[in-house]
């Protein structure tokens, strides 16, 4: 269609998959499951959760930050990691679970160390390792600004500027919601139906305002249930976000490529570094399988080596002839007769 010739847009793909697709995960539960407001008592800290909370924040910032500088790292390690580490380290883990300040502390520092991180790989290489890096990757390709180790150079005031906006985002973050957490609290008081009806409205009129096109709304819904369904069956999202930003980056490499070696494919694997890298991602792909089948061959391969101990069987008791009885009952027999004709 001419209409998908020059692919999909990234801004109807992501609200679609987080906006629509999430509002519709919500409304499909609203009857099951019921709204239930948790008393938060005060939105200050006081001097006790200050005390208790710089440790993890020092240590969930530790954890959070290289991971979120790996290539491949994210924010859940690190923040189950920050989880079990405070809950070990606490002088009263029983209250892990029912609203231990080191255990939103830690893991919260994690994840924002995490998040932070990701801009490491995504401006040096142009890999963007959570949706949120795809997104921004996707907003600097369409300014014309390409990521890579040449992006300090060409391109470093806009670096620097970004950086910064971390540190002064902090800060501004930190004065509006504190004031005003108690108002964002009471959002949640909305009827539930109102409020994701506004989301959907929002999603649906930001999705158009892009080409000013129908067919985006269309797109937009069926991509919607597509994120509905992949929230359904646990599937992540990350990876349809992935290909539809780095797709088209792709399909581009690939022309070059066959331009270069006049339409021959043998191009695509003549260098051996090309081929140490096709065999290493032929590995990441067969690792899952490979790792189940271990795992379940493991087991047999154990047993097969141990010998087989046959147990001892208790004896089996003596045959009695019908009529016949123990001593023990013939003795405690006559003793109740006795006593009988006694009384």
């Amino acid at each position: 269609m001419p209409l998908l010739a020059d692919g999909l847009d990234i801004v109807v793909v992501a609200v679609a998959i987080f906006a629509v697709g999430e509002a519709l995960w919500v409304a499909a539960h609203l009857r099951r499951t019921p709204l239930q407001v948790i008393p938060v008592g005060r939105p200050w800290m006081g001097k006790q959760d200050w005390r208790r909370s710089w440790k993890p924040w020092l240590r969930g910032t530790a954890f959070g930050f290289p991971f979120g500088a790996l290539p491949a790292g994210g924010a859940e390690i690190p923040t189950f990691l920050s989880y079990v580490t405070e809950k070990k380290l606490s002088k009263h883990p029983e209250e892990f679970g029912k609203g231990a300040i080191e255990g939103v502390a830690g893991p919260e520092a994690a994840n924002n160390a995490a998040a932070a991180g990701t801009l490491t790989p995504m401006l040096a290489l142009g890999l963007p390792t959570n949706a949120t890096a795809a997104v921004m990757l996707a907003a600097f390709t369409q300014y014309g600004i390409q990521p890579g180790p040449q992006l300090f150079e060409s391109q470093g005031p806009l670096v620097w500027a970004l950086i910064a906006s971390l540190f002064i985002g902090n800060f501004l973050l930190l004065i509006i919601n504190l004031p005003l957490a108690p108002l964002w609290a009471k959002l949640l008081q909305i009827p539930r139906p109102y409020l994701y009806a506004g989301i959907l409205f929002f999603a649906t009129l930001g999705a158009y305002s892009v080409n000013l096109q129908a067919f985006d709304l269309v797109l937009l819904l069926a991509l919607g249930a597509l994120g509905f369904m992949m929230r359904r069956f646990g599937l992540p999202v990350l990876p349809l976000i992935l290909g539809v930003i780095l797709g088209p980056r792709i399909e581009k490499q690939l022309r070059q490529t066959l331009q270069l070696s006049a339409g021959d494919p043998a191009g695509l694997w003549s260098e051996p570094i090309a081929v140490g890298i096709y065999i290493i991602i032929a590995l990441i792909l067969l690792w899952p399988l490979l790792f189940k089948l271990i795992r379940r061959n493991r087991p047999a391969a154990m047993t097969a080596g141990l010998p087989v101990v046959s147990e001892p069987t208790a004896p089996l008791p003596e045959p009695q002839h019908p009529g016949s009885t123990d001593n023990a009952d013939l003795t405690g027999r006559s003793d109740r007769t006795h006593k009988k004709e006694k009384s």
